[in-house]
């Protein structure tokens, strides 16, 4: 029996949006902005309004960046945060990204992860998680964010995970307004 093979890459804009920009970002402003402008650009060319990048937290740099692929790829799995940890993970040559046991990257997502993502998150070896808007409103916009803990935060921080929250949470807020205004398919 034959099974089709599932390859997921990263849209060919992703490299020419990326290559007039800086992707070294000492800001965590700065690092959220990117991850909302990969979201919003993922919306002109036809992807869903989730951006996410994993930045090396000892210099900033940029890892790896993700946009959201549900859509294109037909691949309930392939959110913004999923596919910034596997292209991390695969430069990484490692399922574990704190290599080692030394934790140092930092995962920036445009939303609060949903549940998938967040069962992700520990198992990737991160160190930290920066989220702008949150699961809550991303679900009053109408997407289905699953079942999250409410004490979500607290159970990375337990975990060795810092989570910072809300940061431009405003502006990631605006590019999942202007998805669902321009009348995209909420999923």
């Amino acid at each position: 029996m034959n099974f089709p093979t599932v390859h997921l890459g990263l849209p060919e804009w992703v490299a020419d949006f990326l290559s007039s920009r800086s992707t070294k970002l000492p800001a965590i402003e700065d690092r959220m902005r990117l991850a909302i402008d990969l979201a919003r650009e993922n919306v002109r060319h036809g992807g869903g309004p989730f951006g996410a990048a994993i930045f090396d937290l000892r210099d900033h740099w940029l890892l790896a960046p993700g946009v959201n692929l549900v859509v294109q790829s037909g691949n309930s799995v392939a959110h913004a945060e999923m596919v910034s940890i596997m292209i991390a993970q695969k430069s990484a040559g490692s399922h574990d990204l704190s290599l080692g046991g030394v934790r140092r990257c930092e995962l920036v997502s445009s939303s609060q992860p949903c549940a998938q993502c967040f069962g992700a998150i520990p198992w990737a070896g991160l160190a930290s998680l920066v989220c702008g808007a949150s699961a809550r409103t991303a679900e009053s916009i109408g997407f289905d964010e699953g079942p999250i803990p409410g004490n979500w935060a607290e159970e990375l921080e337990e975990r060795g995970i810092r989570v910072t929250v809300r940061v431009l949470a405003n502006e990631a807020t605006a590019v999942l307004r202007e998805y669902v205004e321009a009348g995209h398919s909420v999923y």
